[in-house]
């Protein structure tokens, strides 16, 4: 009698069958995993958001750069899920990723000389007067506040901080509530007044004088994207019109609606301004929402951006009840005038 040869246990066969289609699972998983941030990275480097939709989704390029490298890492661990092919594309989506992120949380900037001039300010959105006043009155004493913006403050917040004895600690006033922002005061304030370039509400300019030099303020409210994209773009177009004329010594403050992946917002700063987060290494702070029993602060809507004749010193944020936007202070130094004009 002939003897043939055993066939492979039907069990182990399908165990190797098995693994082959994890391993693909697995690998289309990875894929998957990364089509989302590969669509946001292309729509950031092409500027793809400025007037379109895609401006909303764009704010969430910084935790998609942490989604990449999350996944590298699972590719370089996991066996099964290496590949020549897969460490490649989710090696060079980190790379870029971190190239156009890394700079934000980098400190640099201009040296700041001892006993320069400083500036201490603060801007928070009062969420149409709902922020607390007295809590308001509270931050702006204990940082010793000089230049107070106020975004989305109606005239019955005028009249809550005033009773709240904001007067008291900066009496000098640019009351604007019918048009959405006022500045607030520690120092006389002059050419005080609104904006008359295309925004969706007058943005509140007035100037300070300190140290011999008149620092001109923007208190900034932008119209939202998810809202109108076109008209969100159109604001900040209207505010680089107005940074490419306002000089070293200027101040955009407030809330922009807009965070550094922004296009809009990128031409904004090309246009002479520093983001004060960014200059000082702190670009990831986010500043809305506030307030959500499930949702933290995601995103950095709220900014202190600065003309060349200034620089960063301190920057930091401060809840305020009432509000759900953190407030955004401040401390800026005047340089030089041959540093700044330079």
């Amino acid at each position: 009698m002939t003897k043939t040869a055993a066939a492979a246990p039907p069990r182990a066969g399908r165990g190797r069958a098995a693994g082959r289609r994890g391993r693909a699972w697995g690998r289309a998983g990875c894929g998957l995993a990364l089509a989302a941030p590969a669509a946001l990275l292309g729509v950031r480097l092409a500027g793809l958001d400025a007037g379109t939709p895609l401006a909303v989704p764009v704010v969430l390029f910084p935790y998609a750069g942490v989604l990449v490298v999350l996944v590298l890492g699972v590719v370089v661990a996991v066996p099964a899920l290496r590949s020549r092919w897969s460490v490649a594309v989710a090696g060079t989506l980190a790379v870029v990723h971190v190239a156009v992120l890394a700079p934000r949380f980098v400190p640099g900037g201009e040296a700041v000389p001892a006993g320069a001039v400083e500036l201490r300010v603060v801007t928070v959105n009062a969420d149409g007067g709902g922020a607390d006043p007295r809590a308001l009155v509270e931050l702006v004493r204990a940082e010793r506040i000089d230049v107070l913006a106020v975004e989305q403050l109606p005239p019955r917040g005028v009249e809550a901080l005033d009773r709240a004895g904001l007067g008291g600690l900066l009496p000098y006033q640019a009351l604007h509530p019918e048009d959405d922002s006022s500045l607030y005061s520690r120092h006389p304030l002059s050419r005080s007044g609104t904006t008359r370039v295309d925004t969706a509400w007058p943005q509140t300019t007035a100037e300070v004088v300190v140290g011999g030099r008149g620092v001109r303020f923007v208190a900034v409210h932008t119209y939202y994207p998810l809202g109108d994209a076109e008209r969100w773009t159109r604001d900040m177009s209207a505010l680089t019109f107005l940074a490419e004329r306002g000089g070293p010594d200027t101040v955009f403050l407030g809330d922009f609606n807009a965070s550094l992946d922004h296009a809009p917002m990128r031409r904004l700063l090309a246009a002479g301004l520093t983001d004060t987060h960014a200059e000082l290494g702190r670009g990831g702070a986010p500043t809305w929402p506030v307030g959500h029993a499930l949702l933290p602060p995601l995103i950095q809507l709220d900014h202190v951006l600065h003309g060349p004749g200034l620089a960063g010193v301190t920057v930091g944020e401060q809840t305020v009840p009432g509000t759900d936007h953190r407030a955004v202070v401040a401390v800026l130094a005047l340089l030089p005038e041959q540093a700044g004009t330079g």
